[in-house]
């Protein structure tokens, strides 16, 4: 019969150069509003856009101030997005 050897245990491995912050006690956390609020934005913002070049919103042709309301939305979407934790 064979005798077995014992393995020793790896040692730990050297810790690296980085720093790594602690991570917070308490985990911040946004309120509803935040994420219901950009989604409607985003949402929103596409259905104005959509519905300019589909001339479906008041004053019959496509119109650059409708453009500008979808687009302003869309980007109110994403300053919200960067909020959303």
């Amino acid at each position: 019969m064979a005798k077995q050897r014992k393995r020793r245990a790896a040692p730990p491995p050297p810790p690296s150069g980085r720093y790594t912050a602690p991570k917070p006690k308490t985990a911040k956390e946004s309120p509803l509003w935040v994420p219901a609020t950009m989604f409607a934005a985003l949402l929103v913002g596409v259905i104005v856009i959509i519905a300019n070049y589909l001339q479906l919103l008041p004053g019959g042709k496509a119109q650059n101030s409708y453009l500008f309301v979808g687009l302003g939305l869309l980007i109110s979407g994403f300053i919200f997005s960067t909020q959303y934790r």
